[in-house]
């Protein structure tokens, strides 16, 4: 019974993991090849109310965010730092930790959460209300005139906002650090300027990318594919939801394998020269 029902799962694991590469690929050669892609002024009114809904209303969620993140690690850094009198250094660890992996993680966390989930529902409740199929009967793609704006805006907001959470982390970090512990301002920028790199904040940067390409792909999926009624939107959101938790942190980890042996490779390359 176990071997049978572990196989059924392997079974079913693969058969959604192959329709989702399906449905990939359509968004992709849609984005590409679509017939009508001079239509450029329609495209481009979609693409910016997407931008909006996704980009402008999730600032205040990704404002408190980036800012309560660098705050707390400040409070819980401290105390150590402070016993070995390296109280002037946490600029440098709480910047290299905002600037790298907390805020692109937590912003995307945030997105997905926000975002996604509402993405999920709108799509869902399009094809539960038979809407995919109206657009698909007056002859429009419904893959490129829902899904591709849709994509796109994620991909390209999820960094500016991994941006924008970075910057009110750093600064929610110095004020903590500064004005409520009284470390020495001097010092605290000194040492962050010495520790973090571009190389961290470019990597932060461009794990926004990834990030929001996995979002939009992994919500659109599931809303295209939501089963019947309510219950179906419901269940889709849940797993859009989850999956793209899960997407979120393996896409991080492959990054930061990745760009690490790059950084090391060109610090190789560099000592050698």
């Amino acid at each position: 019974m176990i071997i049978d029902g572990t196989g059924r799962k392997v079974i079913t694991f693969l058969i959604e993991l192959g329709s989702f590469t399906e449905f990939s690929l359509r968004v992709l050669a849609s984005m590409v090849y679509h017939k009508r892609y001079g239509r450029f002024r329609k495209a481009w009114q979609r693409l910016t109310w997407q931008m909006f809904e996704i980009g402008i209303k999730s600032l205040p969620v990704v404002m408190v965010t980036g800012a309560f993140v660098a705050m707390t690690l400040a409070v819980q850094s401290f105390a150590q730092l402070n016993q070995m009198g390296l109280a002037d250094r946490m600029g440098g660890l709480i910047n290299v930790s905002v600037l790298n992996e907390l805020g692109p993680v937590l912003t995307a966390f945030m997105i997905a959460g926000r975002v996604g989930g509402a993405l999920t529902a709108e799509l869902g409740t399009m094809k539960v209300t038979e809407q995919i199929d109206a657009v698909r009967a007056m002859g429009a793609d419904p893959v490129y005139y829902l899904v591709v704006p849709r994509l796109l805006a994620c991909i390209f907001l999820t960094p500016i906002l991994t941006i924008y959470a970075d910057l009110l982390g750093v600064i929610g970090g110095a004020l903590i650090s500064v004005y409520h512990f009284g470390i020495n301002a001097e010092g605290y920028w000194q040492f962050s300027a010495d520790i973090v790199e571009k190389y961290d904040l470019i990597v932060g940067i461009s794990k926004g990318f990834f990030f929001g390409g996995a979002i939009g792909m992994i919500s659109c999926y599931n809303g295209f594919n939501c089963g019947r009624g309510a219950r179906g939107v419901g269940r889709a959101c849940t797993e859009a939801f989850v999956t793209s938790f899960v997407a979120i942190l393996l896409i991080n980890f492959v990054v930061a394998v990745v760009s690490r042996a790059i950084y090391m490779s060109l610090w190789e390359l560099k000592s050698m020269i």
